[in-house]
């Protein structure tokens, strides 16, 4: 089966909308009404479009900005709210089941690295890099 231009472009913007309103307080049922579909038939679309659900895609999405957030030296309990989850609680063991890691661990080895990247840059730089552009030389 496949979809027809209408269709795929009411996938598209409900995606979309998910990018630019993943810190809110979204759900199936008001990303599927903004597309125009029942709840069941968008996330049959949307998993077949992206081959992620709704809801896996929207995580994912928090989890990734969390990620980037947590570089810059935000406090947990900031992001998790910034990024759209409600409790720190469930936002840790998400992170943690995403990432590998829990948050405040993550955060804390993004402080070290980017100390590290201070200190000896070049160890942050790939090998082939140095040895292309012979930044090894001295000048």
């Amino acid at each position: 089966m496949d979809l027809s231009t209408d269709v795929y472009e009411r996938i598209v913007a409900a995606k979309l909308f998910m990018d630019q309103h993943f810190h809110e307080h979204i759900n199936l049922d008001g990303i599927s009404g903004r597309a125009c579909f029942s709840r069941f038939h968008f996330h049959r679309l949307f998993s077949r479009v992206y081959r992620t659900t709704p809801h896996q895609y929207l995580t994912r999405k928090r989890i990734d900005k969390a990620q980037e957030l947590l570089a810059g030296n935000k406090p947990v309990t900031d992001v998790c709210n910034e990024v759209g989850f409600e409790s720190v609680g469930s936002f840790s063991s998400l992170f943690k089941k995403e990432v590998g890691i829990g948050p405040q661990h993550y955060r804390n080895m993004q402080i070290m690295r980017q100390q590290q990247a201070k200190v000896q840059p070049r160890s942050f730089i790939p090998h082939c890099f140095i040895e292309s552009y012979k930044l090894d030389r001295q000048r």
